[in-house]
């Protein structure tokens, strides 16, 4: 029972017990030597003196035991919490001996150990980065050749857990929000396919087996093409790699051709019929077409003459419709107007020719292997004919698009002998045709005599290209986190009950908002909220929540001189029912922390009819945690907790959503080890010793 108490409950027994005891032996002796007197008559005499001598006792027992609590217990407590600290919460500054003044040698025995373990903490962790430099450089370098991998690279456990995502991944299923570690893949994929194919690649039983498949973002915006692959296992059930690509744009323009296609089949069905009934009657009337002819051939010349006009007319028209959209039946790259004609001068210089050239500062949109190919194959050609020499290649712009034109002194080319030489391959060794090369860019080429400005006198082929852009001055670098966290793929996913959950493998969202004021009852908002997540007892970097809310009334002076948010800074912010539905969103199955959380809870409940969800997540608050590492005498505001923890806040993110956001998280993560230290392990032990300390939070709020 005695070791359930505190050390200032248990020195509060023993002052308590040494009271009782004094009075009790006062008592026994005034009672002894009234028994010897035996006079009656003195009786009111001895129980005045045994009451004051026992108010007397009760009262020095009492002040000797309140200097005690303040200089000893509480000194004590506090000693206990800075050396916790020391030890178990890396950077929380230097230790303060100061309440151990009345302690003799304890102070600075405390002091003298937190230094020692301080020392040592720094030279073993120098040596460990040291050690681990060139490890973190490897990684740095993987980390970014796995961001700029073009397709969406997930890895997820066997429970479909999110253990790996990268940023492309990150666009694929962000559709506003990122995914979220320890979070189900199918919060953003349509779960049957993905399912299925995990299905089938464990019932194979082969490790390199591979399942390709074609899911859904969840809110049907997207249509993803995707290679499954499992991972190895150590027994258990194996995780697997997941590729994404989007394959939206494809299909649209797969099911553009299609209804293209459909268009003019039926199109050039009606006429065709109408033609060949004409004719049918003609035939039938003698086949007098003409003027005056059997049968009123007249009018059925004229008649087929519609047909046939309407015909042609048809087929022009979709002949156009064609050209114009094929181009973007293929998916091609951008590439650089500068690196085509450097590819170009150095396929035309190995062929033993040399070429000068002009480039506008343009990206086209093209295939430039395939463009370098066909234009090095033209020169060869030109060159082989004989009569060309000193040749040239500009690229300029041109409407929306721009206009290669290769050049040369020498003879100009017929459009026979070119017709001829673009339905050759344009590489001896490649089997792709000129004419192959022109219908995948949609569109052509052509001679021309040598009247083109800039090359008076001089033969060319121009060969336009449809698209092309201003190549940007100023390179912005895009920055493409891959997050990770690899200990959740060998986690294991057990069905324990939240009590019994290690605090260490929770999942949990540290957030806090700003408000117009202090009363949601009354009509108060919501104008800033933020959070971040944690995972495996670490801040997982890019999945951080931070939104202006539109709190849908005039934000008072008072509450912007506390949190700097005006009116105009939330004009055109989302309002507060889809900022708390996001918010939602990305806290669901996670542990919610705040510091004075019923404060914040109380503006997120008050929407739950109008989201149609409810905020029924556990919550801690870092007011009562520190009220567990420190006793409830301490200040636990949540500067002052980061004073004692070693944690700046700037000036400039205090009383912001986010700042005060991070500054809460840092401060839950050092008090984790801190709880641990007290025998609290899981979170049914957190939850029994913080509502020891509930009412810190019914007077804070009051």
């Amino acid at each position: 029972m005695l070791e359930r108490l505190s050390l200032r409950q248990r020195l509060l027994l023993f002052f308590a017990a040494l009271a009782l005891g004094g009075v009790a032996a006062i008592a026994g002796g005034l009672w002894v030597s009234f028994l010897r007197m035996g006079d009656p008559e003195v009786a009111s005499g001895f129980i005045l003196a045994g009451a004051a001598a026992g108010l007397g006792l009760l009262g020095v027992v009492t002040w000797v035991w309140r200097l005690f609590d303040e200089n000893v217990g509480r000194a004590l407590d506090r000693i206990a919490a800075g050396l916790r600290a020391q030890a178990h919460a890396e950077g929380a500054g230097a230790f303060d001996p100061g309440p151990a003044r009345y302690l003799g040698d304890l102070g600075p025995a405390a002091a003298a150990v937190s230094g020692t373990l301080a020392a040592t903490r720094s030279a073993l962790d120098a040596a460990v980065e040291r050690e681990t430099g060139r490890l973190q450089s490897e990684k740095g370098r993987l980390e970014a050749l796995l961001s700029d991998v073009p397709a969406g690279v997930l890895l997820c456990s066997a429970s479909h857990q999110l253990v790996f995502y990268n940023g492309p991944a990150t666009d694929l299923l962000g559709a506003g929000a990122a995914p979220g570690l320890d979070r189900k893949v199918f919060d953003s994929l349509r779960a049957a396919p993905l399912a299925h194919a995990y299905e089938r690649l464990v019932a194979s039983g082969e490790a390199d087996a591979v399942s390709d498949l074609m899911v859904a973002t969840v809110d049907g915006a997207r249509v993803l093409s995707g290679r499954m692959r499992l991972l190895d296992s150590a027994g258990g059930k194996p995780g697997y790699v997941l590729t994404l690509r989007d394959v939206t744009t494809d299909l649209a323009v797969h099911a553009g051709r299609d209804r293209l296609l459909e268009e003019i089949f039926d199109r050039i069905r009606r006429p065709a019929a109408n033609l060949q009934t004409v004719i049918g009657v003609a035939t039938e009337d003698g086949g007098g077409l003409g003027e005056g002819g059997p049968g009123g051939g007249g009018a059925l010349g004229a008649a087929m003459l519609q047909e046939v006009g309407a015909l042609a007319s048809t087929v022009r028209e979709l002949g156009e419709r064609y050209d114009a959209a094929r181009g973007a039946w293929t998916v091609l790259p951008m590439t650089r107007a500068a690196d085509l004609v450097d590819g170009l001068g150095a396929r035309v210089e190995a062929q033993g020719q040399a070429l000068v050239s002009r480039a506008a500062d343009l990206i086209l949109r093209c295939d430039g292997f395939e463009i370098v190919a066909l234009l090095a194959g033209l020169v060869r050609r030109l060159a082989e004919r004989g009569d060309a020499a000193d040749f040239r290649l500009e690229i300029a712009e041109e409407g929306a698009g721009a206009l290669l034109s290769l050049d040369w002194t020498g003879l100009p080319l017929s459009i026979g002998m070119l017709e001829g030489w673009l339905a050759e391959p344009v590489d001896p060794a490649a089997e792709v045709t000129g004419r192959a090369v022109l219908a995948t860019h949609a569109t052509e080429c052509w001679p021309e005599a040598g009247t083109a400005a800039g090359a008076a006198g001089r033969p060319a082929i121009r060969l336009p290209i449809r698209d092309a852009r201003h190549a940007a001055r100023n390179i912005k670098p895009i920055t493409r986190q891959v997050v990770y966290d690899f200990d959740l793929l060998f986690r294991p996913r057990a069905a324990a009950a939240l009590a019994e959950t290690p605090l260490e493998t929770l999942t949990y969202v540290v957030f806090d908002s700003e408000t117009t004021g202090l009363l949601p009852d009354q009509g108060d908002e919501i104008c800033q909220i933020a959070g971040l997540r944690l995972v495996n007892g670490r801040r997982v970097a890019g999945e951080v929540f931070d939104m202006l809310v539109n709190p849908g009334r005039p934000i008072p002076a008072r509450a912007t001189e506390v949190h700097g948010i005006s009116d105009a800074m939330v004009v055109d912010a989302p309002g507060v029912v889809e900022a708390v539905t996001r918010f939602h969103k990305f806290a669901e199955d996670a542990v919610l922390i705040a510091h004075n959380a019923p404060f914040d809870m109380a503006f997120l409940k008050r929407r739950e009819v109008e989201i149609g969800r409810a905020f029924d997540n556990p919550v801690l608050d870092t007011v009562l945690l520190s009220a567990v590492v420190y006793g409830q005498t301490e200040v636990h505001s949540l500067d002052a907790l980061s004073h004692r923890l070693g944690i700046t806040i700037p000036e400039e993110a205090r009383h912001t959503a986010i700042g005060d956001t991070i500054a809460t998280a840092e401060a839950f993560l050092k008090l984790l080890p801190m709880l641990k230290g007290k025998g609290l392990v899981t979170f049914g032990d957190l939850l029994a010793e913080v509502r020891k300390h509930g009412r810190l939070l019914k007077d804070l709020n009051a």
